[in-house]
Protein backbone atom coordinates (compact mmCIF):
# COMPACT_ATOMS: atom_id res chain seq x y z
CA UNK A 1 0.00 0.00 0.00
CA UNK A 2 1.58 3.27 -1.14
CA UNK A 3 0.38 6.52 0.42
CA UNK A 4 1.45 10.10 -0.24
CA UNK A 5 0.82 12.78 2.38
CA UNK A 6 0.53 16.18 0.75
CA UNK A 7 0.25 19.81 1.76
CA UNK A 8 0.42 23.10 -0.14
CA UNK A 9 0.90 26.76 0.67
CA UNK A 10 -0.76 29.37 -1.53
CA UNK A 11 -0.95 33.09 -2.26
CA UNK A 12 -4.48 33.25 -0.86
CA UNK A 13 -7.56 31.25 0.02
CA UNK A 14 -9.47 31.18 -3.29
CA UNK A 15 -8.08 29.53 -6.39
CA UNK A 16 -11.16 30.78 -8.24
CA UNK A 17 -9.87 34.32 -7.67
CA UNK A 18 -6.59 33.50 -9.39
CA UNK A 19 -4.53 32.56 -6.33
CA UNK A 20 -1.66 30.16 -6.96
CA UNK A 21 0.38 27.48 -5.23
CA UNK A 22 3.73 28.64 -3.84
CA UNK A 23 4.87 25.46 -2.09
CA UNK A 24 4.17 21.74 -2.43
CA UNK A 25 5.36 19.16 0.09
CA UNK A 26 4.83 15.40 -0.14
CA UNK A 27 6.14 12.46 1.88
CA UNK A 28 5.83 8.81 0.89
CA UNK A 29 4.70 5.93 3.07
CA UNK A 30 4.59 2.27 2.03
CA UNK A 31 2.82 -0.31 4.20
CA UNK A 32 2.49 2.27 6.99
CA UNK A 33 6.21 3.03 7.09
CA UNK A 34 7.84 6.24 5.91
CA UNK A 35 10.26 5.56 3.06
CA UNK A 36 12.15 8.87 3.50
CA UNK A 37 11.31 9.74 -0.11
CA UNK A 38 9.75 13.14 -0.51
CA UNK A 39 8.81 15.72 -3.10
CA UNK A 40 9.23 19.39 -2.23
CA UNK A 41 9.33 22.61 -4.23
CA UNK A 42 8.80 26.31 -3.68
CA UNK A 43 7.12 27.91 -6.71
CA UNK A 44 7.05 31.32 -8.30
CA UNK A 45 3.33 32.23 -8.44
CA UNK A 46 3.80 35.13 -10.85
CA UNK A 47 1.43 37.23 -8.74
CA UNK A 48 1.24 38.99 -5.36
CA UNK A 49 0.71 37.18 -2.06
CA UNK A 50 -2.18 38.24 0.18
CA UNK A 51 -1.16 39.74 3.52
CA UNK A 52 -3.26 37.20 5.40
CA UNK A 53 -1.56 34.29 3.65
CA UNK A 54 1.86 35.79 4.33
CA UNK A 55 1.07 35.84 8.04
CA UNK A 56 0.26 32.12 7.93
CA UNK A 57 3.27 30.76 6.04
CA UNK A 58 5.79 33.64 6.04
CA UNK A 59 6.84 33.01 2.41
CA UNK A 60 7.36 36.31 0.59
CA UNK A 61 7.45 37.08 -3.11
CA UNK A 62 11.10 38.13 -3.07
CA UNK A 63 12.11 34.65 -1.86
CA UNK A 64 10.10 33.04 -4.69
CA UNK A 65 11.41 35.12 -7.59
CA UNK A 66 14.06 32.60 -8.66
CA UNK A 67 11.94 29.50 -7.98
CA UNK A 68 10.43 27.35 -10.77
CA UNK A 69 6.91 27.80 -12.11
CA UNK A 70 4.39 25.02 -11.55
CA UNK A 71 4.65 24.06 -15.22
CA UNK A 72 8.32 23.26 -14.74
CA UNK A 73 7.72 20.72 -11.96
CA UNK A 74 4.29 19.37 -12.98
CA UNK A 75 5.54 16.15 -14.59
CA UNK A 76 7.89 15.36 -11.71
CA UNK A 77 5.07 15.95 -9.24
CA UNK A 78 2.58 13.75 -11.11
CA UNK A 79 5.15 10.98 -11.46
CA UNK A 80 5.72 11.06 -7.70
CA UNK A 81 2.05 10.77 -6.72
CA UNK A 82 0.87 8.54 -9.57
CA UNK A 83 -1.11 5.50 -8.47
CA UNK A 84 -0.86 6.27 -4.75
CA UNK A 85 -3.49 7.09 -2.17
CA UNK A 86 -3.20 10.85 -1.69
CA UNK A 87 -3.91 11.89 1.91
CA UNK A 88 -4.58 15.58 2.51
CA UNK A 89 -5.92 17.51 5.50
CA UNK A 90 -8.92 19.47 4.17
CA UNK A 91 -8.47 17.86 0.77
CA UNK A 92 -10.92 20.05 -1.15
CA UNK A 93 -8.73 23.10 -0.58
CA UNK A 94 -5.52 21.55 -1.92
CA UNK A 95 -7.10 19.58 -4.76
CA UNK A 96 -8.90 22.74 -5.88
CA UNK A 97 -5.57 24.52 -6.24
CA UNK A 98 -3.83 21.52 -7.79
CA UNK A 99 -6.56 21.02 -10.36
CA UNK A 100 -6.53 24.73 -11.21
CA UNK A 101 -2.77 24.55 -11.85
CA UNK A 102 -3.16 21.36 -13.90
CA UNK A 103 -6.01 22.85 -15.92
CA UNK A 104 -3.76 25.76 -16.87
CA UNK A 105 -1.50 23.17 -18.50
CA UNK A 106 -4.38 21.22 -20.09
CA UNK A 107 -3.62 18.30 -17.79
CA UNK A 108 -6.15 15.91 -16.23
CA UNK A 109 -7.37 16.44 -12.62
CA UNK A 110 -5.27 15.03 -9.81
CA UNK A 111 -8.03 12.50 -8.96
CA UNK A 112 -7.39 10.74 -12.27
CA UNK A 113 -3.68 10.37 -11.52
CA UNK A 114 -3.91 9.04 -7.96
CA UNK A 115 -5.60 5.86 -6.84
CA UNK A 116 -7.71 7.76 -4.30
CA UNK A 117 -7.84 11.09 -2.48
CA UNK A 118 -8.46 10.74 1.26
CA UNK A 119 -9.45 13.71 3.41
CA UNK A 120 -7.84 13.23 6.82
CA UNK A 121 -9.84 16.17 8.19
CA UNK A 122 -13.07 14.34 7.38
CA UNK A 123 -11.74 11.25 9.14
CA UNK A 124 -10.75 13.32 12.19
CA UNK A 125 -14.23 14.86 12.38
CA UNK A 126 -15.79 11.39 12.37
CA UNK A 127 -13.48 10.28 15.17
CA UNK A 128 -13.74 13.46 17.25
CA UNK A 129 -17.08 15.19 16.50
CA UNK A 130 -17.48 18.63 17.98
CA UNK A 131 -13.77 19.04 18.72
CA UNK A 132 -11.00 21.00 17.03
CA UNK A 133 -9.42 18.85 14.33
CA UNK A 134 -6.72 21.03 12.83
CA UNK A 135 -3.19 19.60 12.80
CA UNK A 136 -2.14 21.37 15.99
CA UNK A 137 -5.16 20.04 17.89
CA UNK A 138 -4.59 16.51 16.59
CA UNK A 139 -0.92 16.64 17.51
CA UNK A 140 -1.85 17.55 21.07
CA UNK A 141 -4.54 14.84 21.17
CA UNK A 142 -2.20 12.09 19.97
CA UNK A 143 0.99 13.29 21.68
CA UNK A 144 2.85 14.21 18.49
CA UNK A 145 5.67 16.76 18.71
CA UNK A 146 4.90 19.78 16.51
CA UNK A 147 7.19 22.25 18.29
CA UNK A 148 8.96 23.09 15.01
CA UNK A 149 5.67 24.26 13.48
CA UNK A 150 5.88 27.97 14.28
CA UNK A 151 4.62 28.80 10.76
CA UNK A 152 2.83 26.65 8.23
CA UNK A 153 5.17 24.91 5.80
CA UNK A 154 4.09 22.35 3.22
CA UNK A 155 6.79 19.72 3.75
CA UNK A 156 6.77 19.93 7.55
CA UNK A 157 2.97 19.80 7.61
CA UNK A 158 2.98 16.76 5.30
CA UNK A 159 5.41 15.01 7.66
CA UNK A 160 3.26 15.87 10.68
CA UNK A 161 0.13 14.74 8.84
CA UNK A 162 1.73 11.33 8.21
CA UNK A 163 2.30 10.89 11.96
CA UNK A 164 -1.22 12.08 12.77
CA UNK A 165 -2.80 9.76 10.21
CA UNK A 166 -0.93 6.72 11.52
CA UNK A 167 -2.04 7.62 15.05
CA UNK A 168 -5.67 8.02 13.96
CA UNK A 169 -5.68 4.66 12.17
CA UNK A 170 -3.30 2.71 14.38
CA UNK A 171 -6.01 0.20 15.34
CA UNK A 172 -5.35 -1.45 12.01
CA UNK A 173 -1.76 -2.26 12.97
CA UNK A 174 -2.68 -5.32 15.03
CA UNK A 175 -4.20 -6.84 11.90
CA UNK A 176 -1.02 -6.43 9.84
CA UNK A 177 1.17 -9.54 9.81
CA UNK A 178 4.81 -9.54 8.80
CA UNK A 179 7.12 -12.40 7.90
CA UNK A 180 10.47 -12.50 9.67
CA UNK A 181 13.59 -13.68 7.87
CA UNK A 182 13.12 -17.13 9.44
CA UNK A 183 9.64 -17.34 7.92
CA UNK A 184 7.79 -16.84 11.20
CA UNK A 185 4.66 -14.71 11.06
CA UNK A 186 4.42 -11.98 13.67
CA UNK A 187 2.17 -9.01 14.42
CA UNK A 188 3.39 -5.62 13.24
CA UNK A 189 2.28 -4.03 16.49
CA UNK A 190 1.70 -5.31 20.01
CA UNK A 191 -0.39 -2.27 20.96
CA UNK A 192 -3.62 -2.97 22.81
CA UNK A 193 -6.52 -0.64 23.55
CA UNK A 194 -8.59 -1.31 26.73
CA UNK A 195 -12.32 -0.72 26.47
CA UNK A 196 -12.10 1.94 29.19
CA UNK A 197 -9.47 3.95 27.28
CA UNK A 198 -10.41 7.48 26.09
CA UNK A 199 -12.44 7.53 22.88
CA UNK A 200 -9.80 9.48 21.00
CA UNK A 201 -7.18 6.76 21.63
CA UNK A 202 -9.29 3.81 20.54
CA UNK A 203 -8.60 2.17 17.19
CA UNK A 204 -10.54 3.08 14.09
CA UNK A 205 -12.91 0.34 12.93
CA UNK A 206 -13.14 0.15 9.16
CA UNK A 207 -16.27 -1.73 8.14
CA UNK A 208 -16.22 -4.03 5.13
CA UNK A 209 -17.88 -2.70 2.01
CA UNK A 210 -20.74 -4.44 0.22
CA UNK A 211 -18.48 -5.89 -2.50
CA UNK A 212 -16.01 -7.09 0.15
CA UNK A 213 -18.78 -8.84 2.10
CA UNK A 214 -20.05 -10.45 -1.09
CA UNK A 215 -16.57 -11.71 -1.95
CA UNK A 216 -16.19 -13.06 1.61
CA UNK A 217 -19.48 -14.96 1.24
CA UNK A 218 -18.30 -16.44 -2.06
CA UNK A 219 -15.05 -17.58 -0.45
CA UNK A 220 -16.93 -19.25 2.42
CA UNK A 221 -19.25 -21.02 0.00
CA UNK A 222 -16.24 -22.28 -1.97
CA UNK A 223 -14.66 -23.59 1.24
CA UNK A 224 -17.94 -25.25 2.24
CA UNK A 225 -18.10 -27.12 -1.07
CA UNK A 226 -14.44 -28.18 -0.96
CA UNK A 227 -14.78 -29.38 2.64
CA UNK A 228 -18.09 -31.16 1.96
CA UNK A 229 -19.98 -28.98 4.40
CA UNK A 230 -17.29 -28.76 7.09
CA UNK A 231 -16.61 -25.02 6.86
CA UNK A 232 -15.88 -23.86 10.42
CA UNK A 233 -16.98 -20.29 9.74
CA UNK A 234 -20.39 -21.49 8.55
CA UNK A 235 -20.92 -24.26 11.17
CA UNK A 236 -19.29 -22.76 14.27
CA UNK A 237 -21.16 -21.40 17.34
CA UNK A 238 -21.51 -17.92 15.86
CA UNK A 239 -23.46 -19.36 12.93
CA UNK A 240 -25.42 -22.02 14.80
Amino acid sequence: MRQIFLDTETTGLEHKLGHRIIEIGCVEMCDRRLTHRHFHHYLNPERDIDAGALEVHGINLEFLQDKPRFAEIAKEFLDFVRGADLIIHNANFDTGFLNMELARLNMAPIETVCHEVIDSLGLAKELHPGKKNNLDALCERYGIDNSKRTLHGALLDAEILAEVYVAMTRGQESLIMEIDQDGTAREASEARFPLDSPAETRPVVLKATGPELAEHARQLESIRKESKGNCLWLTGPANA
